[in-house]
């Protein structure tokens, strides 16, 4: 009998069911695969978006505790120079309206031990200010305890407002006490505050709120938030900030579910409170519920056409899921390229630059656009590609020649494989040079400043004997005439007197020095100021055979000591004169940077040995036969008193450029 080779209709919906069973079981772990990478991919980016909150948040207390200490310097050198003039019973109420005025200060109030008004520059507060506010916050200067008090900010009493307060020991326990109106602090605050870092943070699409929190409630949040569950309620929340750790969960916000993902915030080691993250969920219910719907369109072509297509159709589903997460993670990196701060550059296996971000192709002054075929040689200086790839850590620090111009770096180099299995190389690189300008001049400044002190505790106990050889020298030239060698005693006797007189100049120098006088600031037009400078110097300089070159793009006035500044620019101008041996070069450009002016001096002289340009700012370090090593003391103390910035930059051989860098106003 012939066997029918045909599968019959029971076997065949047998075998499709059977099919349907298997491929739905296996879609079904598909779609948990899916959704659990999805999750993943989430987290990851959670992770990263704390990671990128906590290192801005880290900064923006770094620049307010910047801007804190700046006041407090600012204020205790206001003070200790009130407590020198008050040592020489020169202080009055009138000095002390002249002091608050030149300074911008609100309020000087000096108290005696015993808690009384002494002198201030607010007369009408002379009833009020004894008292409570003595016992409250000078009691430890009162009874010796502390020499300084930063009391910060306090509200005022009379008028609206909170004032920044700082008070300093007399010699004989009592207070100097100054404040600021803190207007411009607490704007500042607000403009960089965590409540603008976190609303900033929450415009970007996909992100539902963030917050930072404590045990005490919540410290700050994006404006869409009211209120959050409690961390001392939370078994999750308080695990994350006890055990400084990040985690995530499913939770609720305003009736809808979220990702919400945490993280301590310690900077320097000290807990500040936990961030909280809350990401939409609405992503991976779209890619969850399309997939769910692709499931069912697939089921049913299967039960109609057959295990072969519905073979089909979920390996066209499994390549567009794959698809989208590709297409996803390429544009979250690129996101993450594009918008960094820092300076990225992609290296190939012959260590070929071939790709930058554009913060580094600002830095490098690249056109936006532009294929890049360089090395790191060419792109950053002569030795960084040896700096980089000899160097067995894979994080330096390091200082690189561009365009006449020292740049501080640190740079990270990572690797990576392509899809053809190519070494790469990414390097992520932190422009230092402003800090470390920055702390140049700080450091400059606590040297000046000793060895200011120094010089003149030396110029005092020097002085007085000076004064008497010049003395006794004098009657012997007047009362004592030598028989024999009548012309030697005369020329030794000048001679000695010659040489007092110089010593006593430069004792006169150190006092100065030690002493500065406060500035007298003054608006007056830039322009007068450098025909000033000019015509000082165009015809000395012409005798030396240099040519003075101006180029001066600045045309406003300058809120500035006058006297001080044109010192400035004598001894600068003096230096560059010295350096050079014959027919130079010295070249004046002025420029404005946002509210700042910034003048360079170059010269093409002899320049400064690299061993020697570390030192230049020290008192008395000088390379000159007849030079005492005050002149760039001196003008170091000028540019700090009026806040500004002053960097050097030689070559030996080839010329020296200073350049100073001064508020207008």
């Amino acid at each position: 009998m012939f066997k029918n080779k045909f599968i019959q209709p029971r076997s065949l919906l047998l075998i499709f069911l059977s099919v349907f069973v298997i491929v739905s079981l296996t879609v079904v772990h598909d779609l948990h695969e899916s959704r659990d990478e999805a999750l993943s991919i989430l987290e990851s980016q959670a992770h990263s978006l704390l990671a990128s909150m906590l290192t801005s948040s880290e900064e923006v207390l770094t620049a307010g505790d910047e801007v804190e200490n700046e006041i407090n310097r600012r204020l205790l050198n206001n003070a200790s120079i009130i407590k020198m003039l008050l040592e020489k019973g020169k202080v009055s109420d009138d000095l002390l309206e002249d002091i608050a005025e030149i300074n911008s200060l609100h309020r000087i109030n000096v108290f005696g031990s015993d808690g009384n008004l002494r002198y201030t520059n607010f007369r009408r507060g002379r009833r009020n200010m004894s008292g409570p506010f003595a016992a409250e916050f000078l009691q430890p200067i009162f009874s010796g305890e502390k020499d300084t008090i930063i009391i910060g900010l306090r509200e005022a009493k009379v008028k609206e407002g909170y004032r920044y307060v700082a008070a300093l020991a007399t010699n004989d326990n009592g207070a100097i006490v100054l404040n600021l109106d803190a207007e411009e602090l607490l704007d500042f605050r607000k403009r960089i505050g965590f409540g603008i870092l976190l609303n900033r943070v929450t415009e970007n699409e996909g992100i539902v709120y963030t917050a930072l929190e404590d045990y005490s409630g919540i410290l700050a949040a994006s404006s869409n938030v009211d209120s959050l569950d409690n961390i001392e309620e939370s078994e999750f929340l308080s695990d994350a900030l006890d055990q400084n750790m990040f985690n995530w969960r499913f939770a609720n916000f305003n009736d809808a579910e979220i990702f919400e993902a945490v993280h301590p915030f310690e900077p320097e080691g000290r807990s500040r409170g936990l961030f909280r993250i809350g990401l939409s969920l609405d992503p991976l219910n779209t890619v969850y519920d399309r997939i769910t719907t692709r499931i069912i369109t697939s089921s049913l072509l299967l039960l109609i056409l057959g295990t072969f297509i519905l073979a089909i159709v979920f390996a066209r589903q499994n390549f567009s899921v794959i698809e989208k997460k590709y297409s996803y993670m390429e544009s979250f990196s690129n996101q993450l390229i594009e918008k960094a701060n820092d300076i990225i550059i992609v290296l190939n296996e012959n260590r070929s630059v071939v790709n930058i971000n554009p913060s580094g192709k600002q830095f490098f002054n690249l056109p936006v656009g532009q294929n890049i075929s360089v090395n790191l040689n060419e792109l950053i200086c002569i030795d960084a590609e040896e700096k980089v790839f000899n160097n067995p850590s894979h994080i330096i620090e390091t200082t690189c020649v561009r365009e006449n111009k020292k740049n501080h770096l640190l740079i990270s180099r990572s690797e990576f494989r392509d899809s053809e299995d190519n070494q790469n190389y990414v390097l992520i690189i932190k422009d230092l040079t402003s800090i470390k300008e920055l702390e140049e001049q700080v450091e400059r400044g606590k040297q000046l400043t000793a060895m200011g002190h120094l010089a003149s505790g030396v110029a005092h106990e020097i002085r007085n004997p000076l004064n008497a050889i010049g003395t006794i020298v004098q009657q012997l030239r007047k009362d004592f005439e030598p028989v024999e060698d009548k012309e030697d005693y005369l020329s030794f006797t000048n001679l000695i007197y010659n040489e007092v007189k110089r010593i006593n100049r430069t004792v006169q120098s150190f006092l100065k020095l030690a002493r500065p006088v406060p500035l007298q600031r003054s608006e007056f037009s830039f322009d007068a100021f450098m025909n000033d400078v000019v015509l000082q110097y165009e015809s000395n300089l012409r005798e030396h055979n240099i040519d003075l070159t101006i180029e001066n793009d600045f045309h406003g006035t300058v809120n500035w000591d006058k006297d001080q500044v044109k010192q400035v620019f004598i001894n600068l101008i003096t230096n560059a004169r010295d350096a050079i041996k014959k027919n130079g070069e010295i070249k004046i450009s002025v420029n404005r940077l946002d509210q700042f002016v910034v003048v360079k001096i170059e010269d093409n002289g002899d320049g400064i040995p690299e061993e020697s340009l570390g030192k230049i700012f020290n008192l008395y370090y000088t390379t000159k036969a007849e030079g005492n090593g005050l002149g760039l003391g001196i003008t170091q103390r000028i540019i700090n008193e009026h806040g500004g910035l002053i960097t050097v930059d030689s070559t030996e051989g080839k010329g020296t450029t200073f350049a100073i860098k001064l508020k207008s106003q």
